[in-house]
């Protein structure tokens, strides 16, 4: 399973999830259709495999439901949300 945060990078830096990768899918919404070779240019880490599970998480939820959609487009089939998202994670105690 991999987590990803799909806030900006601003955002991401201020503070995230442990071991949750940034794909900032406001800026980058054709993220997940690109060719791995330049996935990795852009975003510094390999892209996930279709075959992963990714969960997706943002704000409040409503980008991350977006990258869900996003996903799914670009052929991923196990794809998740994290609905409650980071500002549920911080009020758990994060």
């Amino acid at each position: 399973r991999i987590l990803i945060d799909v806030r900006e990078p601003s955002e991401y830096l201020e503070s995230a999830i442990p071991t949750a990768l940034n794909i900032p899918i406001t800026s980058h919404p054709d993220a997940l259709l690109l060719p791995p070779d330049e996935f990795q240019d852009r975003f510094g880490f390999e892209k996930p495999p279709v075959t992963k599970e990714v969960v997706f998480y943002c704000k409040a939820g409503v980008r991350s439901r977006a990258a869900g959609v996003l996903a799914r487009q670009a052929g991923y089939e196990r794809v998740g949300e994290y609905r409650g998202s980071f500002l549920e994670w911080v009020d758990r105690g994060g």
